[in-house]
């Protein structure tokens, strides 16, 4: 597969695989298979998700790389130090809350260029429900 559609499905918050969607039930929750073409976004591999806090991370310290030389070169020879140490501070906050579901995407893309989805990564994943708070607990 070519990496064109799977990181333009990517960067719409799409699943890469198919385009379907919605693959997010909220800003910070993805759900755990494509609703369309049931491609497992796990992929059953231990600790998957380390690649796209790595991505997020990097992604994150790119914007302050350019944020921090774009301060210091536009105020030059007087940079307000205080205040590039604060929207620093803010900048480590924000941007890693703000990138979080297209890093998720990314890295999936970036996986399934590399490793190309099999037959087996098509299976919907089987949760246990959780009980809900307040009704008991069957057996």
């Amino acid at each position: 597969m070519t990496s064109l559609p799977l990181f333009s499905r990517a960067f719409r918050l799409r699943c890469p695989a198919c385009g379907g969607g919605p693959v997010f039930t909220s800003w910070l929750h993805m759900v755990p298979a494509c609703p369309v073409c049931a491609l497992h976004f796990d992929r059953e591999v231990r600790g998957y998700w380390l690649g796209s806090y790595t991505l997020n991370i990097f992604l994150t310290e790119t914007v302050w790389v350019i944020a921090f030389l774009l301060a210091a070169v536009l105020t030059w020879p007087t940079p307000p130090w205080d205040a590039i140490e604060y929207g620093s501070v803010g900048l480590m906050i924000l941007v890693p809350v703000l990138v979080f579901p297209w890093t998720k995407t990314l890295y999936l893309a970036i996986d399934l260029y590399f490793r190309p989805a099999e037959e087996e990564d098509f299976t919907a994943p089987h949760e246990t429900p959780r009980p809900r708070s307040g009704s008991p607990t069957r057996i």
